[in-house]
């Protein structure tokens, strides 16, 4: 086992501190040089973050992101909810649907909305079989926020869909004896205890979206920029990586404050808390 585990924290070393560490190294970089022998400690990197260009990108980015999971959540939830009322392997099936599209390429699958709602694209052509003019959607905003929802949308499905088949049956089925009706079974006791599900899905689609750059590159064009794109571009285009390493890090850190939220709230929703909770509301009931 100690064999093992030293073999983890070497690769674990090589492949994930390392990187971290070069990473943080170029954030306190002053002089853009990658050189180790130039290097100069300064905090000009993270100063000129908050600059109001850079603060007014980061809020375009957390809103299109919060907009992307919002709207994950109100396709996935209902679509967990149906699939996990099927039978096994009709449900198995489906949910074997919504992954398959994961194992294309994310540049491919993006370029496959470019057909649909380019404004020669199958979207427009429809609209004007029926005699209405192009929407113009592509380049927009609301392009992305539909291209976050069609690549992340499968991450909360599976999160909700396996929060609801781990609800015992045995609460429902107490719900019903106590006279409670369908809705009320789902309100006071079906939709608290997916919660868990719930948090873990807006995580993993949170936490790409606001990360990503292919979508926000390929259907926002130059007229939706996104941190991620400022931080592809300040190392593949600009060459400065320093301010693209302070960037990187500043994200970091808000990913690492959602996942402390999520963790927060995730065991408020586990374990006696929430027998506790069914219990109390259907008393209140």
């Amino acid at each position: 086992m100690k064999k093992y585990l030293n073999i983890y924290l070497l690769w674990a070393g090589v492949f994930i501190i390392l990187p971290l560490v070069l990473i943080l190294f170029y954030s306190f970089n002053g002089t853009g040089s990658i050189a180790f022998e130039n290097f100069s400690f300064s905090l000009s990197n993270y100063k000129r973050f908050f600059e109001p260009l850079y603060l007014k990108m980061l809020g375009i980015t957390l809103l299109i992101s919060f907009l992307a999971t919002i709207g994950c959540l109100l396709i996935g939830y209902p679509v967990a909810y149906i699939i996990s009322k099927m039978d096994e392997t009709i449900a198995s099936s489906l949910i074997f649907v919504f992954i398959m599209p994961m194992w294309i390429n994310l540049l491919l699958r993006t370029y496959g909305w470019i057909t649909l709602l380019g404004r020669n694209g199958v979207l427009n052509r429809f609209l004007a079989s029926f005699g209405s003019g192009p929407l113009g959607i592509m380049y927009t905003p609301t392009a992305v926020v539909l291209g976050m929802v069609y690549e992340f949308l499968p991450f909360m499905v599976i999160q909700i869909y396996n929060a609801l088949k781990k609800v015992d049956k045995n609460l429902i089925d107490a719900a019903l004896d106590l006279g409670a009706d369908r809705k009320t079974i789902f309100r006071k006791v079906i939709f608290p205890l997916s919660l868990p599900g719930v948090y873990t899905g807006v995580i993993m689609v949170f936490i790409p979206a606001i990360s990503t750059f292919v979508v926000s590159n390929l259907l926002g064009g130059q007229k939706v920029y996104m941190i991620g794109n400022l931080i592809d571009q300040q190392f593949t285009f600009t060459g400065d990586w320093g301010f693209g390493a302070a960037t990187a890090i500043i994200l970091m850190l808000i990913l690492f404050l959602a996942l402390f939220i999520q963790r927060k709230f995730g065991r408020e929703l586990e374990g006696d808390i929430v027998w506790e909770n069914f219990w109390k509301n259907f008393i209140q009931y």
